[in-house]
């Protein structure tokens, strides 16, 4: 191998550890403490006041989605329980454009890779461009363009009922296990005595092959570091492709190559970068890091903002999942909205700091 082959694989590699660790450790902290702060403000609570009868209702649902880090497909089965919680379609409207684009991972990410000031710039503008377009659109009537099946309410064969902590003889109590021993086939399988939801159990078999279950409640700290770790490791794949693809791109990739095609002087960059990065579904916690490197080998941040914004605003796969509760109008105004967004952004930020 020749000398500059394995100096660009240095370089390579050396972009692949720092990025690795660095967003590792963010990624786990901040889901952390988003998870515990979630464990205080439920799903009951967010519907409860999402409300368009004053203009709180549009803000409070663009913070809401900004502690809440889905991404743009997760955010769906949340929609849905809005639409049948009846809340306000302005503001479920803010939810669904704010959600995927301002949870505190992205913003962290935003933060250590780009710095402070591209950081307030993005959350900005996705806060602003949510919250503006969740008032147009139902102030315009889109309402009627969601399906009416959308707002039907599910049963569930569960014999919690429909929830977790609802029996179907409304039983009152303060836990779904609190009371006498269920079905099997329910959120609290039957056992001898009544099991948290959230409790687990050590079960020991003695010599004559008699066994004695341990029940252990499982703290709130553990339980939220347990969804925090899982929700890692689903995101992990998709993190190390980001990170594998900016680093390649840092190593290998010409530095003029892309200043030529993605630079400040190429004005349609920045419309091409946002209407790539919709159907492409980067996932931003890949599309940051890759980010990264795409900046420091020359491209334009404004075609960078367009290409994070329509990549974690809006996917193929979302529109599918989006089909069964809005009509094809909702759909089109939605993708505009993030197109928009993700254009507007990029030519204000090259505007302002180019």
């Amino acid at each position: 191998m020749s000398p500059e082959f394995i100096t660009m694989l240095k370089e390579a590699a050396n972009m692949f550890a720092f990025l690795a660790v660095e967003l590792t450790i963010l990624f786990l902290a901040i889901s952390y403490l988003v998870g515990i702060l979630q464990e205080y403000i439920t799903p009951a609570k967010i519907q409860s006041i999402l409300s368009s009868r004053n203009g709180k209702g549009y803000f409070v649902a663009a913070l809401l989605g900004s502690i809440t880090p889905f991404c743009s497909c997760s955010t769906i089965p949340f929609l849905k329980g809005l639409l049948r919680a009846r809340a306000g379609f302005g503001p479920m409207m803010v939810f669904l454009f704010a959600s995927p684009l301002l949870n505190p991972v992205i913003i962290g990410l935003f933060v250590v890779t780009f710095g402070v000031d591209v950081a307030v710039f993005y959350f900005a503008i996705a806060m602003s461009v949510s919250v503006i377009s969740g008032y147009a659109l139902e102030k315009l009537g889109f309402e009627k363009y969601v399906r009416k099946e959308a707002y039907e309410t599910t049963e569930s064969s569960s014999g919690c009922g429909t929830s977790c902590g609802e029996k179907a003889e409304k039983v009152e109590k303060t836990s779904c296990c609190d009371e006498k021993p269920a079905p099997v086939t329910s959120c609290c399988d039957a056992k001898p005595e009544p099991v948290s939801c959230c409790a687990t159990a050590d079960v020991e078999v003695n010599a004559n092959g008699q066994a004695t279950m341990t029940v252990k409640e499982e703290s709130r700290w553990v339980r939220v570091w347990r969804s925090t770790w899982k929700d890692f490791k689903q995101v992990l794949p998709y993190l190390l492709l980001g990170i594998s693809v900016g680093s390649f791109i840092y190593g290998f990739i010409p530095t003029d190559l892309i200043a030529k095609y993605a630079g400040n002087a190429t004005w349609y960059a920045i419309p091409v970068a946002a209407i790539i990065g919709i159907p492409l579904y980067i996932r931003a916690e890949a599309v940051i890091p890759l980010s990264a490197a795409l900046v420091k080998k020359g491209m334009a941040m404004g075609s960078v903002m367009a290409l994070i914004i329509g990549s974690a605003g809006a996917s193929l796969t979302e529109v599918i999942l989006l089909k069964s509760l809005f009509k094809n109008q909702m759909i089109a105004a939605f993708l505009t909205v993030i197109l928009g967004m993700a254009i507007a952004a990029g030519f204000l930020y090259t505007y302002l700091f180019g």
